[in-house]
């Protein structure tokens, strides 16, 4: 008589999971010490962390499922761990890791894919908003523009990115869903940096964000001291 075969649920991996394994916390702090090196503003754990909460926020006001939420939040936790190896390439490196990271803690290939996917689109140059997290995750990488990301001490030495980053004071996303409506509010200190530096960088990554807001059904609006830009 044949013994029943044991049946084997695969483990729901959560973010609280993924933030406290070790692998992990070394490689977002090696890319980010990747960026600091190569004059990039912060890219570890503040950064990651704020990306992964707007995706939460995005995805819940567009009414996606609990479980799906929790796996663009861990796409959106583990987006830039591709740094690590170099800033080139490094959504499709960072898909790579973030097979091997979520393959060996037990993770279902069928959740795996969707977070590859959102990974190895999120940015502009290459990337395409292919699904609702994927969309997210674009709007809330491009949307964290803040004085706290720079990393270059010394001021005298700030590039574009260096003022624009220090000059944005404040910096949220909000949403009305009585009219499909995504804003990023900016509060810009124009001593710094004026407005028109703010677009000469970050023009291709609005354009990315108004693609991904359609991707959910709303309209992307940029707000920059009380003005709303369209």
């Amino acid at each position: 008589m044949s013994t029943p075969t044991e049946i084997v649920v695969p483990k729901a991996i959560t973010l609280k999971e993924v933030k406290a394994n070790p692998k992990v916390k070394a490689l977002i702090d090696g890319a980010n010490e990747v960026m600091r090196a190569m004059g990039y503003t912060e890219h570890g754990h503040r950064h990651v962390g704020v990306v992964s909460s707007i995706t939460r926020y995005i995805m819940e006001n567009v009414g996606c499922p609990p479980r799906e939420i929790e796996l663009g939040q861990i796409a959106a936790y583990l987006h830039d761990i591709g740094n690590v190896i170099n800033r080139i390439d490094h959504p499709m490196t960072g898909a790579g890791i973030a097979f091997r990271i979520l393959d060996e803690m037990g993770m279902p290939p069928e959740e795996i894919a969707p977070i590859l996917g959102a990974i190895g689109n999120h940015e502009e140059l290459a990337g395409l908003p292919i699904s609702t997290m994927s969309a997210a995750l674009i709007v809330s990488d491009k949307s964290d523009v803040h004085f706290s990301r720079v990393q270059n001490p010394i001021m005298e030495t700030f590039d574009i990115h260096d003022r624009v980053n220090y000059a944005v004071q404040k910096s949220r996303v909000n949403m009305d869903n009585d009219a499909n409506l995504i804003e990023l509010t900016l509060e810009i200190d124009t001593s710094f940096a004026s407005v028109m530096e703010y677009f000469e960088i970050f023009l291709s990554r609005m354009v990315m964000c108004r693609r991904a807001a359609d991707t959910f059904g709303y309209q992307f609006r940029l707000r920059v001291n009380g003005t709303v830009l369209e």
